[in-house]
């Protein structure tokens, strides 16, 4: 049992895209699910549907690969604030991940938001994951 919900959805899209899986099931809970609707408005995976199953939901994600070969669209996607070690930052003094091209995800008293929603609200938090 993982403690850690809001590690579970980038840890199953990380193992997921470099065993080139077309479509995963994670188990639901608030963050994981925001997390993953995030991933999907920034472009980084294809689709993410609802699913239930024996009264429990599931979001079903279906990841995207480029080319013949299927190298993930994904590079990178790491959890930065951990329970051990928690990571906070100020609205000025959030990442640009790759000068913008990836993204920063942070829960803040507004929810789950990207790095240029907390800029753009002057909001900060903590820093939970980078995708690129």
């Amino acid at each position: 049992m993982n403690s850690d919900t809001i590690s579970t959805a980038p840890t199953a899209i990380r193992n997921a895209s470099t065993t080139k899986k077309a479509m995963i099931r994670i188990p639901a809970t608030k963050m994981t699910a925001r997390v993953v609707q995030i991933s999907a408005e920034e472009g980084f995976i294809k689709s993410a549907a609802k699913h239930k199953d024996n009264g429990k939901e599931f979001p079903d994600v279906s990841l995207k690969y480029l080319g013949k070969k299927k190298y993930p669209h994904i590079a990178v996607i790491k959890r930065i604030s951990k329970p051990g070690l928690r990571v906070y930052s100020d609205h000025r003094e959030i990442p640009k991940i790759l000068g913008g091209m990836g993204i920063a995800i942070s829960p803040t008293s507004h929810g789950l938001i990207t790095d240029r929603e907390a800029r753009h609200k002057k909001i900060g938090g903590e820093i939970s994951c980078h995708i690129w």
